[in-house]
């Protein structure tokens, strides 16, 4: 059965830029076929599509911003500055005292530690503050059609979009988030709310842009879907003797081997950890300073699940160990 996307939506779908400028984009043959698909996938009125689509501007903003750094840039001594600082650890503690209950009932009820909720929240958005200013259309659209690199995922996530602004009733040509489309206080993608976002303070709605509590809750369901393991650490600091380790650094972050398999190769913990532990040799480089070495755990590779990059899940686990010892010594 083929439905109209609701009244709001259809309101919005008729602002717009210029018309020239607007067709070069609704016309092309990749973005009609999309809206067919749409159309015939989920009952979308097509129409309508090709004029919501007709406002949309590529962003090459985005385009840069999505693009990965140049190899042997990056450095985790600056993008750990840039989070594990003394403004969100004051600023993590104040939210947590802010919001002390419903962080103890997703920890009771998904296993997620507050603090671990509060890092991310606070690493994503500074706890709400800077939620993003691309509109959200764009921004998908631009990765779904203009560039090649994960453009199947971005197509899928600007279908969920259309989704998520349909069965909300949000105006989809006028939210606005990251310059990847992600929404709200936790930076959820659209598939993400869709599937993980929870109505955690009982209003009937999922709002991650304006609710903490829904917010909190998606954040604990999220990892608790990935694998989240209650009470059990993040990572375990390390050190390497000789070069056995280098075998085992190859950027990936999924724990698939046994503690000796790592001590054979060289790496020493820093605490115990179970022998049947699933773990994985976590390499942290700066191009001014010696690497630092992690073992990642089951729930290093669940933060990963929301970033995947082993940076953002060591800042993550570095900011929440700072915020609880910050929130304890009060």
């Amino acid at each position: 059965m083929r439905r109209a996307l609701p009244a709001a939506l259809a309101a919005a779908l008729a602002f717009g830029a210029p018309a020239a400028a607007a067709q070069r984009y609704a016309d092309r043959t990749e973005v009609r076929q999309f809206i067919g698909e749409m159309a015939a996938q989920h009952g979308f009125a097509e129409r309508a599509l090709e004029r919501l689509f007709a406002t949309v501007r590529t962003q090459d903003s985005v385009l840069t911003l999505i693009a990965p750094a140049p190899a042997g840039t990056r450095s985790w001594r600056a993008y750990r500055a840039n989070f594990v600082n003394a403004r969100r650890i004051e600023a993590g503690v104040a939210f947590w005292r802010a919001n002390a209950d419903t962080l103890a009932r997703a920890a009771r009820e998904f296993g997620v530690p507050p603090e671990i909720v509060v890092a991310i929240i606070g690493v994503e958005t500074e706890y709400g503050r800077n939620t993003g200013t691309f509109r959200v259309l764009d921004a998908l659209a631009t990765l779904a059609f203009d560039q090649p690199r994960r453009a199947e995922y971005f197509r899928s996530e600007l279908e969920q979009y259309l989704l998520y602004a349909r069965e909300s009733g949000v105006d989809a040509a006028a939210l606005r988030g990251s310059y990847a489309g992600a929404i709200g206080i936790p930076q959820f993608m659209p598939g993400s709310i869709r599937r993980f976002g929870v109505d955690y303070d009982g209003d009937g709605r999922r709002d991650l842009r304006a609710s903490r509590a829904d917010a909190i809750g998606s954040v604990a369901n999220f990892l608790a879907a990935h694998g989240w393991v209650a009470g059990a650490p993040v990572a375990i600091a390390a050190s390497v003797q000789g070069d056995g380790h280098r075998a085992l650094v190859n950027g990936e972050v999924v724990p698939i081997h046994r503690p000796e398999v790592l001590r054979e190769a060289g790496v020493e913990f820093a605490a115990p950890v179970a022998p049947d532990a699933p773990c994985v040799l976590i390499e942290l480089e700066s191009p001014d300073a010696p690497p630092v070495h992690l073992v990642g755990l089951q729930n290093f590779y669940a933060l990963t699940r929301y970033n995947r990059s082993s940076f953002y899940a060591a800042a993550v686990n570095d900011l929440a160990d700072e915020i609880k010892v910050a929130r304890d010594a009060r």
